[in-house]
């Protein structure tokens, strides 16, 4: 393990209850920790650093509200109860004090006129006020592009945040949306018209799962093309100024796989159904803490920070795994910040004017949880132009292999209508569904592509 610097020392003495954000925590923190690390790993002239965690619950009446006429799935109205939210702000606090939540509310949520939706909305509002949590909009359950046109997503998310707003009070307006998936248009538009710079908006590496396709994309912040929401901005032409934003942290082990391939869960990860709900409390404890330290560990050794986050339904409850997840990250990386998409987002926005200096590298061992196998190691090299996955067998010192090589640069586009499948494959993807998506060798690949992998990368020639 990696002897603490002094300042890491002095953070990991602070008490539970510092273990916050506020946004002039935040600064504070982020400035000791720029002091101890220098500018090595710098992205731009004021990289972020530190290490973020952000939390979503979901507060809703259908289980999957594609539109605001169509449901999907089950009535959740009482899963959704007062005493759930209440549950649920509880147990966050638990585990961080003094933390800052993201609360996505959706259509139906806003307009139900029974009691209990009445009181829930009363609730958060109250959340707000008392703790600064964020209360935002979550259009089509997730999947709003894979049900509904540009422009009626568009006219949706108008009214809903005008809602919002007026449900506040006081001029507010939430810093992000949250939206599963949203397609690069209502970005821009979100961006423009609505003063809001923050997206969730994609769900890095799902596909063959639930209810859209989306693989392709990059797992940390980016500003999105105009051409496709999963594309990282090349320049001035194509650029959103709106941060995308990813919704759920996965193990790079398990991601790698298509929807439910081999009898395993893609989607495993920080989340609680593919993990404590299906591994049992002690297994999928241990691979919640073990997927947040591939971004806390050695991923913010590469990036100078990391980034963990996910959307928990307040309908799936696993209220006391929330709290023990934060306790024990707390525990662990005490200088953890916890805040809310929108804070994140922009804090990530102030330090990074533009994509021009992307350059995301994670490296991860299984775990040895199902699906993660222990002695496989994925390493991911994220930038502007391209995305690159190796995958190397670590206990036989095998070469690496390139499951995954898309890249950024060609022209694309989004589906033109409403459709299931939403993602960017050009030269390779991992998740093997095309027949020219084979583990390969990076001497195979073409001369085009080693030449602009190298380019980048020199290092990886002498592995090829």
């Amino acid at each position: 393990m990696k002897k603490k610097t002094t300042n890491q020392t002095v953070l990991a003495e602070l008490s539970r209850r510092q273990f916050l954000v506020g946004t002039a925590a935040s600064a504070a923190s982020i400035a000791l920790t720029n002091s101890a690390a220098g500018l090595a790993l710098a992205a731009s002239p004021f990289p972020l650093r530190g290490r973020f965690l952000t939390h979503v619950s979901v507060f809703r009446v259908n289980q999957i509200e594609v539109t605001p006429t169509r449901n999907l799935g089950e009535d959740e109205a009482v899963d959704n109860r007062p005493e759930r939210i209440r549950s649920r702000r509880e147990a966050f606090a638990r585990g961080c004090p003094q933390g800052r939540m993201t609360w996505a509310v959706s259509w139906l949520a806003l307009k139900d006129d029974r009691k209990e939706y009445q009181e829930g909305r009363k609730l958060l509002v109250d959340y707000h006020h008392r703790y600064g949590d964020e209360i935002t909009f979550i259009p089509g359950g997730y999947f709003a592009p894979m049900f509904d046109t540009r422009e009626n997503n568009r006219a949706t998310i108008h009214t809903a945040l005008s809602m919002i707003s007026t449900m506040v009070g006081g001029g507010y307006r939430p810093q992000s949306l949250v939206a599963g998936f949203m397609d690069a248009e209502n970005q821009r538009l979100l961006a423009q018209d609505e003063g809001i710079h923050v997206c969730q908006g994609q769900i890095w590496s799902q596909h063959g799962i639930d209810n859209g396709d989306g693989d392709g994309g990059i797992c940390y912040p980016y500003y999105p093309s105009r051409e496709h929401y999963l594309k990282p901005a090349q320049g001035k032409q194509d650029f959103i100024d709106c941060v995308c934003l990813d919704g759920w942290t996965c193990d790079f082990l398990a991601a790698r796989r298509q929807g439910f391939e081999g009898g395993f869960n893609s989607r495993m990860g920080v989340g609680p159904i593919e993990t404590v709900g299906n591994l049992g409390t002690q297994v999928g404890r241990k691979e919640m803490l073990d997927t947040t330290a591939m971004h806390f560990d050695k991923g913010q050794s590469l990036n100078g920070f990391g980034f963990v986050t996910s959307i928990w339904e307040l309908s799936i409850g696993h209220d006391e795994d929330l709290t023990w997840w934060l306790q024990a990250v707390h525990d662990r990386w005490p200088d953890t910040q916890v805040m809310t998409e929108g804070d994140f987002g922009l804090e990530w926005r102030k330090h990074t004017p533009n994509n021009d200096a992307l350059n995301y590298r994670f490296d991860a061992k299984g775990t040895g949880a199902p699906g993660s196998e222990k002695k496989l190691e994925i390493e991911w090299y994220m930038n502007r132009e391209f995305r690159l996955a190796l995958l190397r067998d670590w206990t036989t010192n095998s070469a690496p292999m390139a499951i995954d090589f898309t890249r950024y640069d060609l022209q694309t586009s989004e589906p033109d209508k409403p459709q299931r499948e939403w993602s960017l494959m050009n030269v390779l993807n991992q998740k093997g569904t095309r027949p020219q998506d084979k583990p390969t060798r990076l001497k195979d690949l073409s001369p085009e592509n080693q030449r602009m992998i190298y380019a980048k990368y020199p290092d990886l020639k002498n592995g090829a």
